[in-house]
């Protein structure tokens, strides 16, 4: 982990915000004199072409279907306040502070192509502001990802104003104290600056960071499992042999076969005793989460393009002195890489779902316990073992499906027709998060299965502690940490939720 990230140092990558989100690591602008230079130069322009009254889109006129009205002079300097405040309407459940912080972070990495016109001020301030702690406090529902995430981005706009709330150590607290712990005066933004601030992907595109960066994990943690599942169902590794995906080549599909196969002792599947065929949900375990790792290069890719673009409009060319007018805020390629996302993170729910299944249906288990119980044999009849576990692993899962319709092709006709098709970017990468919380309570639930079923083999000699590889059994002891042997009913859930936090904090053995 780097001590401290420099902004204006090449391009910011997902680990960058990541860090930045959830490990509180600093940033520092960069002292390059050509860097600032350039910052400064877009910054000037601007300022030379308003106080000339140029006539410019969102500096001198109002904003988005308002963009024929021409402000006069003197009202030039309330524009960018009024902007922040029309679009403080939000609603819904607030994010999370380390979401709120990929949020500042990617808006940060977009401000330091120096093409937005704003004041090198404004990017001390919001680093001041991360350093801190102090993180603004942004209700995760209205925007449609073009014209950008103004409503949410306006929160942070609001915030360098000392208006509406920030978090602070657990609390919620006026903008005015947060900016009072940073040690950062409320500014006066100068015209195109909120406009700067608010006009762009940075929510969906911070939110994708951490998206990418929970997903990839979750395809690991996916395999490990599998390879318990088949362990546990006395299957056969030879269905993961890299001879066999030689054959069908996808490189992602590949390396999960070989995760799988690594896990497994060499004896699995080396008797008459293994079946021919596994199910599919065992069998085709590569084919599935393989799916998801082949598709991360392509989507860290438009991910770390988009966090590292100008995506707001107009754009200022101060070296080459123009403005050019566009529509990067439109968040398109975001939309489509989170839409994909989490139909291929569902799909690993839904997979594990039919591993749980198999498991704890002693018609199908191989001999293994009726759910899994541990039960000694004069108390079977009452105890249950992990049959409520198997309905809320598949509610987890239905719901995960349930939100893989595509966000993106729900483009509504807003403002007055003139954002007449929008990406609904922000929309797809919330719930990708949503689809990702759910994989990792199936996950987390699923975990406990395996290392039952594996505990149960174990016990009735039908597999040697020596058949387990040693990071199976340094898996299995993390999770006995958090859930011992189930033996006699117990409620389950404060496990599930300290198993769900460690997978989500990346600290289960994989």
């Amino acid at each position: 982990m780097p001590n401290i990230i420099k902004l204006g140092e090449g391009q910011w990558t997902i680990e960058d915000v990541v860090h930045i989100a959830i490990d509180d690591v600093p940033v520092a602008m960069t002292e390059d004199a050509q860097w600032q230079g350039k910052m400064t130069k877009s910054a000037a322009y601007l300022q030379r072409l308003w106080q000339s009254h140029e006539k410019i889109y969102g500096v001198t006129t109002g904003y988005g279907a308002s963009c024929e009205v021409e402000v006069p002079p003197e009202l030039l300097a309330e524009l960018p306040l009024h902007l922040t405040r029309f679009h403080g309407c939000g609603l819904g459940a607030v994010f999370e502070p380390h979401k709120s912080r990929a949020i500042v972070a990617a808006r940060l990495a977009s401000l330091a192509t120096g093409l937005s016109g704003v004041r090198l001020d404004i990017l001390d301030a919001l680093i001041n502001l991360l350093n801190a702690g102090v993180t603004p406090v942004i209700p995760e529902e209205g925007s449609v990802g073009a014209s950008g995430d103004l409503t949410p981005l306006s929160y942070v706009a609001a915030v360098l104003l000392g208006e509406r709330e920030v978090f602070h150590e657990g609390k919620r607290i006026s903008a005015e104290q947060g900016l009072a712990v940073a040690n950062v005066s409320p500014l006066t933004l100068l015209p195109k600056e909120a406009l700067a601030l608010m006009n762009g992907t940075s929510v969906m595109t911070g939110l994708a960071t951490l998206a990418f960066h929970r997903a990839s994990y979750l395809a690991r943690l996916t395999a490990r499992i599998t390879a318990m599942a088949v362990e546990s169902m006395l299957g056969n590794r030879h269905h993961y042999t890299d001879r066999l995906f030689a054959a069908k080549p996808h490189p992602g599909q590949r390396e999960v076969a070989q995760w799988i196969y690594n896990d497994l002792h060499a004896d699995q599947g080396g008797t008459a005793d293994y079946p021919v065929q596994d199910r599919y949900s065992l069998r085709c375990a590569p084919h599935i989460i393989g799916v998801l790792v082949d598709a991360l290069p392509w989507m860290r890719n438009t991910i770390e393009i988009e966090l590292n673009g100008a995506n707001d409009n107009p754009l200022i060319d101060g070296e080459n002195e123009d403005i050019l007018h566009g529509g990067h805020f439109y968040g398109g390629h975001i939309a489509f890489a989170m839409d994909a996302l989490k139909n291929a993170v569902a799909n690993l729910a839904d997979l594990m779902d039919r591993q749980v299944a198999l498991l704890t249906d002693k018609h199908v288990n191989n001999g293994l316990s009726a759910n899994l119980s541990g039960a000694s044999p004069g108390r079977t009849a009452v105890n249950h073992g992990f049959k409520a576990v198997q309905i809320s692993i598949s509610a987890w899962t239905a719901e995960a499906l349930k939100l893989t319709m595509p966000a993106s092709v729900f483009s509504r006709s807003t403002e007055c027709h003139n954002q007449d098709k929008v990406s609904m970017g922000t929309i797809s990468a919330r719930d990708a998060l949503r689809v990702i919380e759910l994989t990792e309570q199936v996950a987390a639930a699923t975990s406990l299965v395996v290392v039952q079923a594996i505990q149960l083999r174990l016990q009735n000699g039908e597999i040697s502690e020596q058949n387990i590889k040693p990071q199976v059994h340094d898996f299995c002891d993390a999770v006995r940490k958090i859930s011992p042997f189930l033996d006699e009913d117990r409620p389950l859930e404060k496990e599930l939720r300290n198993l769900v936090h460690l997978i989500q904090k990346q600290k289960l053995v994989i």
